[in-house]
């Protein structure tokens, strides 16, 4: 056979390609690759992986920002377990920070105080460790908030939205346990603010304390155990649950944003490998670098500032860490006349609610959220596509109006502070913040609602007659008009992707013998809700709708008449959607 070259033209469709054998390396690779799929099978799980699409939109990043978050602050926190020392053993300083050298403290803040000072690199890793912790924190709660304001909690994810709940209460409590290690003065005041918290418990808060503290207050056992459960307990759950997280994400379709080509069965957006992959581990090396810079440029827990920790000077002005403040606050603004005796058994009702049960309480209500509005609305159908806010009213409104309590209880942990500074009485804004709990969120609930309910009309009324284009142009016969500028395919369907909504009628009803079959309490109390949820709904155009816009530029008075009666035959038509 001749070996001369050919032109490409001449190639046959029976000729066999010619095929680059692969290298040295590529063959070494590829045997150690068939040696482990052979014992393990995880060849089709790495496959699956590898062609995993997710969506491209920078909000996802959000839990990113988390998961790299925790991840640093997991390597920098191994860095400072090889010099802290977790023991409330006494010792006389005697390291480089000369106004403490003398000064009687428990070893574990002088292995703090030698950590920022004594140790290479000690005191940045220190505050890498605690902002990365912040940052984790604050990332879980946004993300969060994104989750809950796009309804990507919606079946099949409400158990993924469960394991974040979890998630960030242990990020809390984890939190709690390590800012609350060193044993200055700050972290000494929270340990004692914890045993007053656990002391209030009815019956056995006494008995709670000695068991945790390992005899009276402060004891010598209280930082070995939080210590043991900053490092070993606590963050195996953390791991444990983000796996279960990241491993639900990968085997759920992911939820993407509406627009154009995307629907509920199908992802648009780019494979793990190459793409995502690359994209993924330069935003690690990226939120590495913003938190370094923070912790390089920012002091933050400066210890060596408050001293060893003594229980007989009064910590005027200590705050807690952001996420502890809403529940700080509500100790503020309960009254101090809720504390009464029973039976030989004191119940300090002006403590306990917001020391013991408001923390569980808040995360058990948002952990339970999803199922409650899939009960309200009847939706038992899978989502893959996210609503915008303004599509929701009533869950948007139920998220701002939890913020704004969220925020007055901020504003409550710190009276003291804000009445120093604005030379205010802090018995008045104690009252203040009272009412505002109350009535604040009441108001948020309304404006919100209000906001998105207008903001719905606005998208109706654009879809229905353009874009005002601000030229005004005058016809033969003298008539003056404004053109409009038309949507273009892509904008449109963004605006009337959305499903219509109508509250669930429940009506008595007969049985299969014609006897009178009153409808239960739960369906009618269902139907409240529905009513809550749907009364102002704002359904989108309709194509009978745009057709009869657009004839023309006539017909737009029929449609604004026709509205209510369309709204009347949606509600009859739109059933409750339990299948």
């Amino acid at each position: 056979m001749s070996t001369s070259a050919r032109p490409a033209d001449a190639l046959r469709a029976d000729d066999k390609p010619t095929q680059t054998p692969p290298s040295a390396a590529a063959r070494k690779i590829g045997g150690v690759a068939g040696w482990v799929d052979d014992r393990t099978g995880a060849g089709k799980a790495v496959g699956y992986l590898m062609k995993k699409v997710f969506p491209d939109h920078w909000s996802f990043m959000l839990g990113e920002i988390a998961m790299y978050s925790m991840i640093i602050a997991l390597i920098s926190g191994a860095f400072l377990t090889l010099w802290f020392v977790p023991s409330m053993g006494h010792t006389v300083y005697e390291g480089s920070y000369v106004p403490l050298r003398g000064v009687h403290m428990s070893e574990a803040y002088a292995s703090t105080l030698h950590i920022s000072f004594d140790v290479r690199g000690g005191l940045i890793i220190r505050q890498i460790h605690h902002w990365a912790a912040l940052m984790f924190i604050v990332a879980i709660v946004v993300h969060m908030f994104r989750v809950f304001f796009t309804g990507a909690f919606r079946k099949p994810r409400e158990i993924n939205w469960v394991i974040g709940s979890v998630l960030a209460l242990l990020a809390i409590v984890e939190g709690f346990s390590g800012y609350s290690l060193p044993d200055d003065l700050l972290s000494g005041t929270g340990i004692r603010a914890m045993q007053g918290f656990v002391q209030t418990a009815p019956v056995i808060g006494s008995y709670l304390v000695y068991g945790i503290f390992g005899g009276p207050f402060p004891g010598e056992a209280i930082i070995p155990r939080l210590y043991s459960a900053h490092i070993l307990l606590l963050p195996a759950l953390l791991i444990g649950l983000f796996t279960a997280h990241i491993v639900l994400v990968a085997l759920q379709k992911h939820t993407q944003f509406p627009g154009p080509g995307r629907t509920n069965d199908n992802v648009v957006g780019f494979p793990v490998m190459p793409v995502y992959a690359a994209k993924a581990g330069g935003f690690f090396f990226i939120v590495f670098g913003v938190i370094s810079l923070m912790a390089a440029l920012v002091t933050i827990n400066a210890v060596w500032a408050y001293g060893p920790y003594d229980p007989s000077p009064v910590t005027a002005g200590s705050q807690p860490d952001w996420y502890m403040g809403f529940a700080d606050g509500a100790l503020r603004l309960l009254p101090g006349w809720l504390e009464f005796t029973l039976a030989g058994f004191t119940f300090s009702m002006n403590i306990m609610p917001g020391a013991l049960i408001l923390l569980p309480l808040v995360y058990i209500v948002v952990g339970v959220y999803p199922f409650v509005e899939r009960w309200v609305t009847g939706d038992n159908r899978e989502h893959h596509l996210l609503d915008r806010p303004r599509n929701a009213p009533t869950r948007t409104a139920i998220g701002m109006a939890g913020i704004s309590m969220y925020s007055v209880l901020m504003f409550a942990a710190a009276n003291d502070i804000i009445a120093i500074k604005l030379h205010m009485s802090i018995n008045d804004i104690t009252h203040v913040l009272r009412a505002a709990f109350f009535i604040l969120p009441i108001i948020v609930f309304w404006c919100t609602k209000r906001i998105c309910l207008s903001l719905q009309r606005a998208d109706r009324n654009l879809v229905l007659h353009q874009r005002e284009s601000g030229t005004i142009i005058r016809t033969p016969d003298g008539a003056f008009f404004e053109r409009h500028d038309e949507l273009t395919a892509d904008e449109r369907w963004i605006l009337v992707q959305h499903e219509p909504v109508a509250p669930i009628e429940i009506t008595d009803g007969v049985d299969e013998n014609g006897v009178a079959k009153p409808a239960s309490r739960g369906d009618k109390l269902r139907a409240k809700l529905s009513h809550f949820y749907f009364k102002d709904a704002v359904n989108p155009v309709t194509p009978a709708e745009l057709a009869a816009a657009h004839h023309d530029g006539h017909g737009h008075e029929a449609i604004e008449a026709a509205d209510e009666d369309d709204s009347a035959l949606l509600g009859s038509a739109v059933p409750s959607r339990d299948h």
